[in-house]
């Protein structure tokens, strides 16, 4: 299945250059409705104005963290099923432990290629 390069995607970091780094990514790899939140309060604001078809989150932020973030989603019956990727530089295995049990899709670790991000997407979101 190839995944929809149409649907809106929502960048959640507390980093302008990771969101510019992040948003050039996805924009080379077709996606071109790609919005950003600065934490995890702001982007739950947006989750509930707009439908996202996948959420990047940082896991480091205040006042609200990406596993934060996470759980919120997953609480909310219009989000619940949203696809949620971290992209952070936690790489504890209790770390990668916890954001699966909250119900990420998927992980990735920061210094990441393109290549990297590519195969982590298309295994949550489809073919790209």
């Amino acid at each position: 299945m190839a995944a929809d390069k149409s649907m809106n995607v929502l960048v959640v970091d507390d980093y302008k250059s990771m969101v510019r780094i992040v948003r050039g990514m996805l924009n080379q790899l077709g996606f071109v409705n790609v919005d950003d939140a600065p934490d995890g309060a702001a982007a739950m604001a947006m989750l509930k104005e707009k439908t996202y078809g996948l959420v990047l989150s940082d896991w480091n932020m205040q006042p609200v963290t990406g596993l934060e973030l996470l759980k919120q989603v997953r609480a909310e019956e219009k989000t619940k099923a949203t696809p949620f990727v971290m992209v952070t530089a936690e790489a504890k295995v209790e770390n990668v432990i916890a954001a699966r049990q909250a119900g990420v899709n998927n992980y990735v670790i920061k210094p990441f290629t393109l290549a990297v991000l590519k195969q982590k997407l298309t295994s949550v979101v489809g073919e790209i």
